[in-house]
């Protein structure tokens, strides 16, 4: 099959990776433009341009691939199948048509479970069990196309947003392939439609949506820390900085039930800074200070005036 791939970020990557070891042809990888990224604001290449350049892939960034250019340059390639993995922008009916046969897309949801631009935080911030991925055939509505097929996998108590993402590209690498070799074979293709009533949306984060309001529940602000790695990360106020914190636990601690929420109440050496909440206590476990290294809590603990009775945030 001769493949045009859209892709930008790390999760598209083992899906390229597998079709480009496969008897397919990838025509072409299309990728959001360089940016410009870190403290010294140093133009950094899309994951899946770095691969394409690797391979003697030919690459194509532009800024709007719904554009009339970009639709041009597109049909030229003369493509049998698009495929659209975290690729960061929408693409138009202009362009979905293009090819010869289908544009799929490889979705990190069980559709239409969390339609939109972050699912696997949104699972782990939810609290969510199980998840999975979806291909669909792709239509102008954002992750609404029919279903080709799902496949579903646990989340681990211990999963993160990266842990689950790496677990997920995979299993989607290898289900697409599956799909491809079936629409290759000349099998019949089963579309379901989606059940639009059953939608749910993960919408795009924002830096705000880290800051720790240390009234919620124990295990909310665990799933959420868990959720939000690496960006925009779970975060609190330390000494008028921003205090990231990386990794938490749920201890079997009862004490402190008369502290405030955000309340240190004890440091239990090797388990934590355990820190009251809304309801049940969280162990802080590694941190980092605005500026600083990351650490663990007992590292943290030796450099600075904290212990049992320091408040974190007011609530």
């Amino acid at each position: 099959m001769k493949i045009v791939f859209f892709g930008t970020s790390s999760f598209a990557i083992p899906a390229l990776h597998r079709l480009i070891g496969s008897q397919h042809k990838v025509l072409a990888v299309v990728t959001q433009p360089d940016r410009q990224k870190g403290r010294n604001l140093k133009i950094s290449q899309p994951p899946a341009k770095v691969l394409a350049l690797a391979e003697g892939i030919e690459v194509y960034q532009p800024d709007n691939a719904s554009a009339s250019d970009a639709a041009q340059y597109l049909k030229r390639l003369d493509a049998e199948l698009f495929i659209v993995i975290s690729f960061g922008q929408i693409l138009k009916k202009n362009v979905l048509s293009i090819p010869k046969l289908y544009s799929l897309n490889l979705h990190g949801s069980l559709l239409p479970k969390y339609r939109g631009a972050a699912p696997t935080n949104w699972a782990i911030i939810n609290g969510d069990k199980t998840t999975g991925i979806t291909i669909i055939k792709m239509n102008e509505g954002m992750d609404e196309g029919d279903i080709i097929l799902r496949k579903e996998t646990g989340i681990d108590p211990e999963d993160t947003n990266i842990t689950l993402s790496e677990k997920l590209s995979d299993l989607g690498a290898d289900t697409l392939l599956e799909v491809i070799d079936m629409i290759d074979s000349g099998k019949k293709i089963a579309l379901t439609k989606q059940d639009n009533a059953e939608a749910t949306y993960a919408p795009k984060l924002k830096k705000e949506d880290g800051l720790i309001v240390w009234n919620r529940e124990a295990v909310k602000i665990h799933n959420m820390v868990r959720g939000l790695i690496p960006w925009p990360g779970a975060y609190t106020h330390y000494d008028g900085k921003v205090l990231k914190v990386l990794k938490t636990g749920i201890p079997d601690v009862a004490s402190g039930r008369d502290a405030l929420p955000g309340t240190v109440i004890d440091v239990v050496k090797d388990k934590g800074m355990i820190v009251k909440t809304g309801s049940g206590n969280i162990a802080i476990q590694y941190l980092q200070l605005e500026g600083k290294k990351a650490m663990d809590s007992d590292a943290f603990v030796r450099g600075h005036r904290i212990g049992a009775g320091y408040r974190f945030a007011r609530c």
